[in-house]
């Protein structure tokens, strides 16, 4: 049993029987302030780690493990909290309980429930979800008839994907963003919410120009940074992977004052350059740091460093 936290990423674990002295102790610091309480999903004891990123006013939680139930009864209620968390199937056949009402999602199907009611959801091995709460309120500002919504099952393809995509770039990354970033951030998951309900028109297109375009932009982003050691790298295959053909994926990259091919290569001459200065690849070959950096002309590599940087590979280092 432990907990840690790093720039707003709070880590819980707990495996063993659900009561005693260390169990209370746990429950309280854990799940007091959230208005929850915790159970085994199956068997009698617990066996759960707990993933909870703050990210300005959202928290976006990933539970794993093999038996827990998180719970809201109606003693938490008093606690005045009205957020809404939308939850979402990533594997085997989630159950959750709101009110007395039950619905099973599969994997990629959500539904968004409601503080201000009792209600139920677990996790075994087989069966797992992450979860974003969100202010009631920020949610009906881009979806006014959001509570509508409630409990209902949720599935829109390529929509409910980058959803889930953006939920782990965030909560991994977003809460070592500053004040603005993690705002910006935090907005841009309440419109992929707000539109995965179904807002009105007008509401709809300033959720897609704000929040669709720049969550999928972050995420092409993620993707460039997850394969620059692959030199045969492409807008088509980032594109697609986004849902996007390669003229739209282009204009979100123009928009934010770049090409992906500029982008693409400033980010390789950071990473040739961050390996360069580290004392641990001293004795890296150059060819081998531009290699993996994705050059695949060692020629070309140089010209680009020294104008990037107004020095050779070869006089960084030494400096």
């Amino acid at each position: 049993m432990d907990a840690a936290k790093t720039s707003g990423i709070f880590i819980h674990q707990y495996a063993g029987l659900p009561h005693g002295p260390a169990f209370e102790h746990w429950r309280e610091r854990t799940f007091g302030a959230c208005g929850l309480d915790i159970g085994p999903s199956r068997g009698d004891s617990i066996d759960c780690r707990l993933q909870v990123s703050v990210v300005d006013n959202i928290a976006l939680a990933i539970p794993e493990g093999a038996s827990a139930q998180y719970s809201r009864t109606q003693s938490h209620l008093a606690d005045g909290s009205h957020d809404l968390v939308l939850i979402a199937a990533h594997a085997g056949l989630v159950r959750v309980g709101q009110n007395g009402h039950a619905v099973e999602l599969a994997p990629a199907q959500m539904v968004l429930v409601d503080m201000g009611i009792t209600g139920t959801v677990g996790h075994t091995e087989e069966d797992r979800f992450t979860t974003i709460r969100m202010p009631r309120r920020a949610l009906l500002e881009i979806n006014p008839r959001a509570e509508d919504k409630l409990s209902q099952l949720l599935s829109d393809g390529a929509l409910a994907e980058t959803i889930l995509r953006y939920h782990s770039l965030a909560a991994h990354h977003a809460p070592h963003l500053d004040a603005v970033g993690q705002r910006l951030t935090a907005q841009h998951m309440v419109d992929l919410v707000g539109l995965l309900l179904g807002t009105d028109a007008e509401h709809a297109s300033l959720a897609r120009g704000r929040g669709h375009a720049a969550a999928r932009l972050d995420l092409m982003r993620a993707d460039v940074m997850a394969a620059l050691g692959r030199n045969d790298l492409c807008l088509s295959e980032i594109a697609t992977r986004s849902g996007l053909s390669p003229r739209q994926a282009q204009r979100l990259f123009e928009q934010a004052g770049t090409t992906f091919t500029e982008f693409v290569l400033e980010q390789r001459l950071l990473q040739a350059r961050k390996l360069l200065s580290d004392p641990r690849a001293r004795t890296r070959k150059i060819s081998d740091i531009a290699h993996s950096s994705g050059f695949s002309d060692l020629s070309y590599f140089n010209r680009a460093f020294r104008k990037r940087f107004a020095a050779t590979p070869s006089e960084l280092r030494e400096a």
